[in-house]
């Protein structure tokens, strides 16, 4: 059976630092875009960074470029989110996706090949 699992989620202070991670199981994800997204409570998901499978190629939204960034482990199969100079409007629950080949930044899950169950970050101020 194939898996996402995000952890490294939690409660940290305004400018502080989480990196999350992404464990995918029951296939190899070397071939497979990964993609972060977030929601928050009475909010939309919303795209917030992505990785190609050949890593040459990343993506951001607007709102985490420079203080966030997305790498991968292809030996691990675990792509990770390093999030730097959090903000409370990061506070979101936060997924990640796999998707064979181009990244894809829809928000909609059926769109996408495989789904976590998602971590909670949650930023004071």
């Amino acid at each position: 059976q194939v898996q996402l699992v995000e952890s490294g989620g939690g409660l940290v202070q305004a400018g502080g630092s989480l990196r999350l991670s992404c464990a995918a199981s029951g296939r190899t994800f070397s071939n497979y875009s990964m993609e972060w997204f977030r929601q928050a409570p009475g909010k939309e998901r919303e795209f917030v960074a992505a990785i190609k499978w050949s890593r040459s190629r990343t993506y951001y939204a607007d709102s985490v470029k420079g203080r966030f960034t997305i790498s991968r482990d292809n030996a691990k199969n675990t792509v990770y989110l390093q999030m730097n100079s959090l903000k409370p409007e990061d506070t979101a629950v936060y997924y990640c996706a796999a998707d064979r080949g181009g990244v894809l930044m829809s928000t909609s899950i059926v769109n996408h090949d495989y789904w976590g169950q998602g971590t909670q970050v949650t930023v004071s101020s």
